[in-house]
């Protein structure tokens, strides 16, 4: 005879809709300081959708960019500069044929309390540019920044 066990369920931790829009504004005082047209968007720690703006002037591109460099961060809590060294690894090279994964800087992790609550993707400057502005925007609006 077997054991009936009682299913089990998680809790995950998320950003909210309001922290989200709080943050997209941290990112467009970031981008308005450098003088960049920029696409900001975040997503929850399940890669969808919450907040996004894009700049007058931001090129088309960098809003699809944009949202996939934040749900390539809160895909496994890895900043999207690590996620360019790691597809350049022969094992997980195939991740790169992902068509969401985005290896490019400008996509950050969005950490509360040590767990990944989002992700944050800039997109319209250079790597270091996109990637300076979301630790910017993070910083600014209180959030843990992954190291």
């Amino acid at each position: 005879m077997s054991q009936h066990h009682a299913p089990q369920v998680q809790t995950k931790a998320s950003i909210t809709r309001d922290s989200a829009l709080a943050l997209a504004v941290a990112a467009r005082d970031a981008a308005t300081k450098t003088g960049l047209n920029l696409a900001i968007a975040i997503t929850d720690e399940g890669g969808h959708l919450i907040a996004f703006e894009r700049a007058d002037a931001t090129p088309f591109l960098a809003a699809e960019v944009a949202v996939n460099k934040a749900w390539t961060a809160a895909s496994f809590g890895l900043d999207t500069m690590i996620w360019n060294q790691v597809v350049a690894q022969p094992a997980t090279a195939p991740l790169a044929n992902h068509p969401r994964v985005m290896p490019v800087g400008g996509g950050v992790p969005i950490v509360v309390g040590g767990r990944v609550v989002g992700g944050i993707g800039i997109s319209g400057g250079n790597a270091q540019q996109d990637h300076d502005v979301a630790v910017a925007a993070l910083t600014a609006a209180g959030f843990e920044v992954a190291k």
